[in-house]
């Protein structure tokens, strides 16, 4: 099949030559051109591509949920027969829910913080009344059973901020099974979840599509989850299906130009670690570190606390790069926070260059926080919207003394070795795409010459492709100035890709401590195999 020729036997959704065209003024006029698929029950169609390729507002076209700016300029979409495009309001609603549903990628923000986990629930089924009350709320503890969660009883009075994020994502997927459709649309449901979380829902999902025999229309960027779950694979680049077919097939032996750079810019699980100087002075030295969050209630009468980083140790040397692995909740970007000093500790050293700054007061440790630089998760949310990139490059070295015209010079040399024009100085973070917005906070890291940096999932909201530019671009700042980075990931494809040596977080303390080779080949401690078990498309990873 090829993306342009849909099937003529039965399908459950046939999308023939589908156009969705961008407002005026875009950098091109549509978002999605000429696409056609079909998906038939009982197989799981994934369509992988980068930031802007297509993948969601086809989703959402075929959800009639596209938001007002965007309009469908030609196409068809039917929908067990029916012409969804033709449908009305009403129509649509009454489909919704009963014959396709969707899975968001963010459950936080797509599940209503004022109402419990059951009354959502029970709103689906309130849209569609098929059921008795009474019957509706037996059905709530049976979906919940179903997705895998914990005391379902209790869960359904629950609000969405006292879950998880793979217990909210588990609630999603409950919600949208609720009334057994025969399509599941999942938009990227596994993107921010550690590996043992994400391997659990994608098994969750495949178990209920081959009970119900639904077809699962799965949008990813990343190429492990397709290799371990997809039937078929359609690849989009701004808004063309270049290549589609058979799973392995494309991941085997892609043709086109575009899949062939995404799947060579993945992450491969090295073998082989890298050359590292023995005689590298240590920059960084944590000894002990230790930090407890004590709750202001309580729990059956005691103060409750959650030991976040427990005698944790680890050097840094010049040069080294150190990655923190492990899931949502571990303590890594706690330890992170502390050896930045955002946190204080509650026992154990942090030596900076010889010297402990665990107990400074900030006063004292503020001469040396330009040494200590980080690089966010989240480079818009960390860049002053307000203020251009110029000013955010130089406003910190002026406020240390540097002169306004050595700051500006810093800043455009900086912004040269990042990747960034000149005209980049005079413009706003949000006229930037996320990979450039990384690349402005890499720069505005670089900015002090630090002596060590800590980078908290500073790639893990990037395609692969743009990612590759970031992890080669760190690895080139890195052989220039000797930076030692302390690099925290839950992707273990990044931290074998980039890290000297890896540290294995569990439960606030490092259980694992040693080179990739070893600690993703030969893993000793029982929940470090259990991550590597986790990782989605090991066989593909390395079959490639």
């Amino acid at each position: 099949m090829t993306a342009n020729a849909p099937q003529t036997d039965a399908s459950l959704l046939v999308v023939e030559d589908l156009t969705v065209a961008l407002p005026v003024g875009m950098d091109r006029p549509h978002a999605v051109r000429g696409l056609s698929f079909e998906l038939r029950a009982g197989e799981i169609l994934c369509i992988i591509g980068e930031s802007g390729s297509g993948k969601s507002v086809t989703a959402n076209a075929v959800m009639g949920l596209l938001p007002s700016t965007l309009k469908i300029a030609s196409g068809r979409i039917r929908l067990q027969g029916a012409d969804l495009l033709g449908a009305s309001p009403a129509d649509l609603r009454s489909l919704r829910g009963r014959i396709v549903s969707i899975v968001f990628q963010d459950p936080l923000s797509a599940l209503n913080p004022l109402m419990t986990i059951g009354d959502q629930i029970l709103e689906v089924m309130d849209a569609h009344p098929a059921q008795a009350p009474r019957d509706r709320a037996a059905r709530v503890v049976d979906l919940l059973t179903e997705v895998g969660l914990p005391d379902p009883e209790t869960i359904r009075h629950q609000y969405p901020f006292r879950l998880s994020g793979g217990q909210r994502q588990r609630v999603m997927i409950a919600m949208a099974l609720a009334l057994d459709p025969d399509i599941l649309i999942a938009d990227e449901p596994t993107t921010a979840l550690d590996v043992t979380t994400q391997a659990q829902i994608l098994e969750l999902i495949a178990a209920i599509q081959r009970r119900k025999s639904m077809g699962v229309m799965f949008i990813t960027h990343d190429f492990g989850v397709v290799a371990d779950i997809a039937d078929r694979v359609i690849v989009m680049e701004k808004g063309f299906a270049v290549e589609s077919g058979p799973a392995a097939g494309v991941l085997g032996s892609p043709v086109h130009p575009y899949t062939q750079r995404l799947i060579a810019a993945v992450p491969r699980m090295r073998t082989i670690d890298r050359s590292v100087k023995d005689d590298s002075p240590v920059v960084l030295e944590v000894r002990s570190l230790a930090k407890t969050y004590r709750m202001s209630g309580s729990f059956f009468g005691r103060a409750l606390e959650i030991q976040a980083v427990d005698d944790v140790s680890f050097t840094v040397c010049k040069g080294q790069t150190v990655g923190i692995v492990g899931e949502s909740g571990s303590g890594k970007s706690t330890l992170g926070r502390l050896v930045m000093k955002l946190l204080d500790s509650d026992g154990g050293q942090i030596l900076f260059d010889g010297r402990d700054i665990a107990p400074m007061p900030e006063t004292e440790f503020r001469a040396l926080r330009p040494y200590i630089q980080m690089i966010f998760q989240d480079p818009f949310a960390s860049l002053n919207p307000r203020l251009t990139v110029g000013r955010l490059l130089t406003v910190g070295p002026m406020a240390h003394g540097v002169s306004a015209t050595e700051a500006r010079a810093k800043a455009a040399r900086l912004l040269a070795l990042v990747g960034l024009d000149e005209g980049a100085y005079d413009r706003y973070p949000h006229e930037f795409s996320g990979g450039q917005r990384q690349r402005v906070g890499i720069a505005r890291a670089l900015m002090f010459d630090p002596l060590v940096i800590v980078a908290d999932e500073a790639v893990s909201a990037l395609d692969v492709s743009i990612q590759a530019q970031i992890l080669d671009l760190l690895e080139t700042i890195q052989a220039e100035t000797g930076v030692a980075m302390v690099f925290i990931t839950h992707d273990l494809r990044v931290a074998s890709r980039l890290c000297d040596v890896v540290g294995v977080m569990h439960r606030g303390r490092m259980v694992e401590f040693g080179p990739p080779s070893q600690i993703f080949h030969r893993p000793e401690h029982a929940y470090t195999q259990s991550l590597v078990a986790a990782i989605p498309g090991a066989d593909w990873d390395h079959a490639a």
